[in-house]
Order: C-alpha cells, then structure tokens, then sequence
C-alpha cells in the first residue's frame, strides 16, 4: 500500500505529462490555423482561376 501511494505521489509531481499535453495542443491549434487557411487560400485560388479562365 505504501508503495502504491510513493508511486501515485510521484506520477502528481511529474510535469512531463502536462507538457505533453500542452505541446499537443499548440500543435493541434497550428494545424487548424493551417488547414483553415489552406482550405481559403485554395478556394479563393480556385475562383481568381476560373474567372481568369472565363475571360479568356
């Protein structure tokens, strides 16, 4: 029992787990931002072609 509690007690005060996680969600917050403003980027690419196209 006691060594089950050092152990819980030790895993409470281990900080590379929560900055893991805090790495995980910048990480998952760049790759929205990115997706989002590939996904605009393409779409408004996309339209300038096909009026550059139309006025062809």
């Amino acid at each position: 029992m006691i060594a089950y509690l050092m152990s819980w007690l030790s895993i409470r005060t281990d900080k590379r787990a929560v900055t893991a996680l805090e790495y995980g969600l910048i990480a998952a917050l760049i790759a929205v931002v990115i997706i989002t403003a590939v996904t605009t980027l393409g779409t408004k690419l996309s339209s300038t072609f096909t009026s550059v196209s139309a006025s062809l």
